[in-house]
């Protein structure tokens, strides 16, 4: 019997430095992966903690991984060439099938972008399985932005928004809330609408509750949840809420769902 514990190793293919502290590592892994999970990344007698998988093909996937302690310094100290280990992937991912000829409208704050970046770019090369689509992405300042080179990519072939929470004298973007941005979206069809919300808690309930002023149905909104998913496979209990795994049943929930979910 497999040891569901076991983590493979997995070799740095490349390296790209995202911001001061955030870094987008590509590694060498054949997973079956869904867009929106996650799994989990160790090394040994440093730590194991939960990642996004932020894009993935033929033999790779990529994460974004932001230096936040010991661990992730441990990670941003590597080369192209080194190894990490991983187990998974884990979880629910986002339902592409529900957004098939439906108009997609895509927020996420801050780090909350690299969970949906597969998303983005699975329909940049398939835009006609979607009735277009609205990416308003929120980052507290312009040195904190993720993915500068793919949002001008996006913005070949979708609406794209960035906004920072503050400017500064380079800053040309727009500056504010993304929940202004959802303000100033098109005029919605709300039967005819599927939302992404992804990012912070406070951002997360704000913007969703502009959608749901919208008139978008709470079935037609999915989120996904950050916490600290230690097992990946419901045993350990720290990411549980009420009698909800999030490691098992999210980390991607439907809001009919995800609203009722509370700490």
């Amino acid at each position: 019997m497999n040891n569901p514990y076991l983590p493979v190793k997995a070799e740095i293919l490349d390296i790209e430095k995202q911001t001061a502290v955030d870094y987008t590592f590509r590694l060498s892994a054949d997973l079956d992966v869904q867009s929106g999970q996650f799994v989990e990344v160790s090394i040994p007698r440093v730590g194991e903690a939960p990642i996004s998988v932020s894009d993935f093909g033929d033999g790779f996937i990529e994460m974004t991984i932001r230096r936040v302690g010991k661990l992730t310094g441990v990670i941003h100290e590597l080369k192209p060439g080194d190894h990490l280990f991983i187990r998974g992937p884990y979880g629910h991912g986002f339902p592409l099938e529900r957004f098939r000829s439906r108009r997609l409208v895509v927020a996420a704050g801050g780090t909350g972008l690299a969970p949906v970046k597969s998303v983005l770019n699975h329909y940049y090369r398939n835009p006609e399985e979607i009735n277009g689509l609205d990416l308003l992405a929120g980052f507290k300042s312009p040195a904190d932005v993720l993915f500068a080179a793919e949002l001008e990519k996006w913005a070949q072939k979708f609406s794209v928004t960035v906004t920072v929470d503050r400017g500064d004298e380079h800053w040309t973007g727009q500056v504010g809330l993304i929940t202004g941005c959802v303000q100033q979206l098109a005029p919605v069809d709300p039967a005819g609408t599927q939302v992404i919300v992804v990012g912070p808690p406070l951002m997360m309930k704000f913007t969703v509750q502009e959608m749901l002023n919208l008139g978008v149905p709470p079935e037609n909104i999915w989120v996904s949840f950050e916490r600290k998913m230690c097992c990946g496979l419901g045993k350990c209990g720290h990411c549980k809420i009420d009698d909800t795994y999030v490691c098992l049943d999210g980390p991607v929930f439907n809001y009919t769902r995800a609203g009722r979910l509370l700490d």
